[in-house]
C-alpha cells in the first residue's frame, strides 16, 4: 500500500491511498495541518516503526475503509455495513491505542527537538515512565526528521509517498 500526502493551498493536505486489498478509496483531506508534520503522517510513521498492523493504516492496508471511504457510492454503503458488523479484535484495539499514545508522545518531542516549542505539554508527565527515552521513540523521531525534511520545502501540489511495509491479512 502507498499513501501519498499532498500539500494543497490554504494550509491543508490531502491523502490518497493505493492498495492491493479492498475497494478503491477516495482522496481525503487530512486534519491537523503542520508545515513539517501532518497529523496522519505522524500516525503512519509511528505505526510503521512500531509494527502496529492493527492501527489506522494497517487496517486500511488489510482492506478496511477506516478513515477513508470507497469512491463508488454503492460499494461505500456495502463496505460501511460490512465494517459495522465486524468488531475490532483485542490486538487491533491495543495497536490503535498504542498508535494514539506514541503519536501524542512523539509529535511534541519532535517539536521540542526541532526548536518549534520550548517545553512539553503538562500531560506529558503522566505518560509511561521512560517511554520518551526509549529506542522505539528515538527511531520514530528519526523517521519524523526525515519526513519533515522532505515535506517542509514542498510547494502546494507537492507530495510525499510513504509505502506500508507489512504484508496484510484479511
Amino acid at each position: 500500500m502507498d499513501v501519498t500526502f499532498t500539500k494543497v493551498p490554504g494550509r491543508r493536505y490531502r491523502m490518497t491511498v493505493v492498495r492491493e486489498r479492498g475497494p478503491e478509496l477516495a482522496p481525503r483531506q487530512g486534519p491537523g495541518y503542520d508545515d513539517y508534520l501532518p497529523h496522519d503522517a505522524v500516525h503512519f510513521l509511528v505505526e510503521v516503526e512500531a509494527g502496529l498492523s492493527g492501527g489506522v493504516f494497517g487496517r486500511i492496508a488489510a482492506g478496511q475503509s477506516n478513515i477513508f471511504w470507497a469512491t463508488d457510492p454503492a460499494v461505500r454503503k456495502r463496505q460501511a455495513r460490512r465494517e459495522a458488523k465486524r468488531r475490532p479484535s483485542g490486538a487491533e484495539h491495543a495497536d490503535m491505542a498504542r498508535s494514539e499514545t506514541l503519536a501524542s508522545l512523539c509529535e511534541p518531542l519532535w517539536q521540542l527537538r526541532a526548536g518549534q516549542r520550548s517545553d512539553l505539554p503538562d500531560w506529558f508527565s503522566s505518560m509511561e515512565p521512560g517511554i520518551g527515552e526509549s529506542q522505539l521513540v528515538e527511531r520514530i523521531l528519526a523517521r519524523l526528521d526525515d519526513f519533515a525534511a522532505r515535506w517542509h520545502p514542498l510547494p502546494a501540489g507537492g507530495s510525499v509517498t510513504l509505502s506500508w511495509p507489512f504484508r496484510t491479512r484479511r
